[in-house]
Order: structure tokens, then sequence, then C-alpha cells
């Protein structure tokens, strides 16, 4: 499209409020003083024939290369949709979801095996959508050399796409936006110079798709390299700590009073990462005594994990965590969520931490798998978690499995249930050894209770310190590792990982 073509494009996306500026957290983590939300375009018909018709344009030269076109999903298929109806150019879906039922197709459309699909984009910040959607139909035969995107943001996206020999063709980018809404007084100058710092200062996003997470297996991946990468902020500072006092050893605390929790927690603080506790079976909970053991975790450097296993709708869960008796947001950096009720659950923990009203961050881990035998869990519900995982990033930290179930090098698999030895608790509890779950089983933490402080041999700080060096000997020989602090080998793409799922 020439020059007056793509101007009125980026005022007609302004005037329908696709382009919003203020703060605002990318999918990435980043946080970006400009968001596009094109996903509005689908109410204003004269726009989404604008932006389709612009689209086409730009790949003029090009267009007898390809045979059919695909639009990433969900906001590209009308785009790809509009194209295919007004051109006459074959088109193909991607799932994003598969179904466990009828065909069970990734790649829904008329498949001719050779012939060239072009993948059609709304924005690009890594390239990681487009090359998730070029790995599923390279599957099915098609190939793949070339994208086309309304947007790009100009964050790497197109380096890292060159780079899997997919050329990107991008109608404008974040700066051309700026510039053409200065220009017509759309926004001010120091907003547009805003924008273009914010282009020249941020680093490129590295292309970490779901399909290289899966190649790259993520249990040989360090917790310092997974730090890196990680979404949320408790999950990045969850592998620091692990990192720093060498332990992935969860101490799941159910005292029934304060001063016993208090105790046990000063004592066993330097050697765990973490503390998981029921705030509702002490019988003599205070709030003000609460704050105290917030101090403990400072002192010794742990998170508090509240496993109050949220589970109601969104607005009686906004009640629950943030008043009621126990104000667990005051005081909880974690808490274990279910699932079961939908992710309306996990916006209203989005809404509570947006309100920062006590200044601190609260994730939310999410209940994938149990270890009480019998527990009513299905494979089909633990996908449906995996899905809400992946979809709500800045909220999820990390989920509760047997094993690792998730590819997302930041999300933290924590493993309940864990003994020195297998057995059971005749009461449905089922024990695998840290052995068992961190190095076979691939996950991050073990979450112990009984074992450190109601066992007839040792004092708490003696077993917690057993299963502190038990647990990360077992990571250390996962990731292949003798000390934490010696450079990292580059056997880290393993088939073995599939294992795990």
């Amino acid at each position: 499209p020439n020059m007056a073509a793509w101007e009125a494009l980026v005022l007609s996306l302004c005037d329908a409020g696709c382009v919003k500026f203020g703060s605002f957290k990318l999918k990435t983590g980043i946080l970006s003083p400009v968001y596009f939300d094109l996903r509005t375009i689908v109410s204003f018909p004269e726009l989404m024939c604008q932006v389709s018709q612009c689209l086409w344009e730009k790949v003029t030269e090009k267009r007898d290369k390809f045979t059919t076109i695909c639009g990433v999903p969900y906001t590209a298929l009308p785009f790809a949709s509009v194209i295919s109806t007004n051109h006459s150019v074959s088109m193909v879906m991607r799932r994003k979801e598969v179904k466990d039922y009828g065909t069970k197709k990734v790649i829904e459309g008329k498949i001719v095996e050779g012939s060239n699909c072009l993948i059609v984009e709304d924005v690009v910040t890594s390239g990681s959508s487009i090359m998730e959607t070029a790995v599923e139909l390279e599957k099915v035969g098609l190939v793949v050399t070339d994208a086309v995107v309304l947007l790009n943001r100009e964050q790497g996206g197109k380096e890292n796409l060159a780079d899997r020999n997919i050329t990107l063709h991008s109608v404008v980018t974040m700066t051309d936006v700026v510039q053409v809404l200065a220009k017509h007084n759309k926004i001010t100058d120091q907003v547009r110079d805003d924008v273009v710092r914010f282009i020249r200062s941020t680093p490129a996003v590295p292309l970490i798709s779901s399909v290289d997470k899966k190649l790259f297996d993520v249990s040989k991946m360090t917790f310092e390299e997974r730090s890196h990468v990680a979404t949320h902020p408790l999950s990045k500072r969850l592998f620091e700590i692990m990192m720093t006092k060498k332990t992935n050893l969860c101490l799941s605390a159910d005292m029934t009073t304060t001063a016993e929790l208090m105790k046990l927690c000063d004592e066993v603080g330097p050697h765990v990462c973490m503390v998981k506790m029921h705030v509702d079976i002490v019988e003599d909970f205070k709030l003000e005594s609460w704050m105290e053991l917030r101090k403990l975790a400072d002192k010794h450097n742990f998170l508090i994990m509240e496993d109050r296993k949220f589970a109601d709708i969104g607005n009686t869960v906004k009640h629950q965590a943030s008043g009621g008796v126990y104000h667990v947001t005051e005081w909880a950096d974690l808490v274990t969520v279910h699932g079961v009720s939908g992710e309306g659950i996990l916006k209203a923990f989005n809404e509570l931490a947006a309100a920062e009203k006590h200044g601190r961050t609260i994730g939310c881990v999410l209940l994938a798998e149990m270890s009480s035998e019998g527990n009513l869990i299905t494979q089909d519900y633990t996908k449906a978690i995996l899905s809400m995982s992946e979809n709500h990033k800045d909220c999820v930290a990390g989920l509760v499995c047997t094993k690792r179930v998730s590819t997302d090098p930041g999300c933290i698999a924590m493993a309940p249930g864990v003994q020195l030895c297998v057995g059971g608790d005749g009461l449905g509890q089922t024990y695998n050894t840290p052995q068992e779950v961190v190095g076979v089983r691939g996950s991050d933490i073990i979450i112990v209770g009984r074992g450190i402080y109601k066992v007839s041999v040792g004092s708490p700080v003696e077993n917690a310190i057993k299963f502190k060096e038990s647990g990360f000997t077992a990571y250390m020989s996962r990731v292949g590792k003798d000390d934490q602090s010696k450079p990292v080998t580059n056997d880290h793409v393993s088939k073995a990982f599939s294992s795990l799922l």
C-alpha cells in the first residue's frame, strides 16, 4: 500500500480505539507504553476490509508464490477470511486447541502437499505465534516461506523469523504508527518520543515458541536459565531463591497454633524455598501475629503459599482472598487455586493484583493433579488447567502436579506427596521419593510436611536438611551438572521429555 493508504489506515485504527497509550504488560512480560488491541476491528466491517486489502497488497509481488493462506488464531482469522473471499485464494485454518473428538485435526481445510502457504498475522513482537503456526502447517505437508503482518512492534520478531527462514512483510511498524498520529495531532510529540525511546532501548524479545519449548527439554534447563524466560515475577523470584539457597524444598506446615507454626518456620526456614500452610486450621489466628510470619519469610528468604484451594466464582474469591477473617493477600505470596469454576477466578486475582492495595505481588498456583489415591481429576481436566495457565501467565506462577505437565519453562511444577521412601499414610495419600518426582518425573519443587516434623527419627531441622539435599541433588543430576555455577553444556535438546507428558 502507498503512504496515503497506510496513513489513512493508521488514523482509522486510532479512531476505532485499536491504539492505546499508557502502561501495558505484554504477553512477553514487558511493560509497554503503547498497546494495539486489534480484536475490536471485527466490529468495523469497512476497517476490516481496509486492513485485509493492505495486507494483501503488501505481498503483491509474491502473490503467484502462494496457493493458500492461513490466519494465526484468533485475531488474524477474519483478515485471512476476507482476503480469501475477496481474492479467491484458498484458505486453511489452524485450531489453537485441538478437540478430543471428531477428526481431531490441528489444520482444517484442503491440503495440497508441497504447496506454499502465506501466514497472516495482526501484530508481531517476538514472532512466536507465526512460528508455532508454521510448524503445524509444515507437519501436514505445506511449505511456509513468508508471513504478512499488519503491525511489526520492532522488538525482534522479523529477525527471529528470518533465522528460521521465514520472511516477514509488515504493513506498518510501531514507529510508523506514532509518527503518523503525532503528525495529525492524535498524540503529543512527547508520547511519540517516549514510544520511539522504548523501541530503541528495549532488548529484542527471544523467540521461545511452544514448539521450541517441547523440543528444548525443560527438565534439562537450569533454574537460572528458566528465570530469564519466566513471565510471572514470583516465578522469577522463586527460581532465584532456589539457586541462592540451593534448595527446592517446600515445607508443608500444617500446624494448628500460631506458636507452633512460627517456631517451625524459624527453625526450618533457612533450608526451604517456600512454606505452604492452611491458615483456616490455625485455632488462634490473629492478623497481627501473621505479619510476624511475613517478617520470618523475609528473614530466611522464602515465599509463603496459602493452600486455600480457592474454587468459587471470581467475585466471591476476591472477597475471600482480600477480606474476611484472614486477609490472605496481605501476607501470602502465592495461593493455590482450583480451575473448576473457570477463568473468572484468575481474572479476579488479576484485579486484586492491579489494585495493589497492599503494594505486594500475589501469584496463583493451579491444581493440575493431586497425589491422593482415587481423586477425580482426569486427563482432560489437567489439559484444561494447562490451557488456563498458558492463557494467564501474568497470574499463574506454577502448577501443583505429580509430574511435569507444562512445557513452559517459566511454569514451576510443585509435587506433593514426597517422602524419602515410597509408601502411603492409610488415608489415601501416596508418597514418592525426591529422586522419582524430581529426577524422573521432572518436577521442580518437592512439598514435604509430616516427613519433616512428624517422624520419630531426627529433628525437624535435620529432616529438612535431608530432604533439601535429596531434592536438590535430584535436580542437579537431572540438569546434568555437578555444581550450579559450572557452565551449561549444550546437551539441552532431548527427545526423552515427551515421556514425561
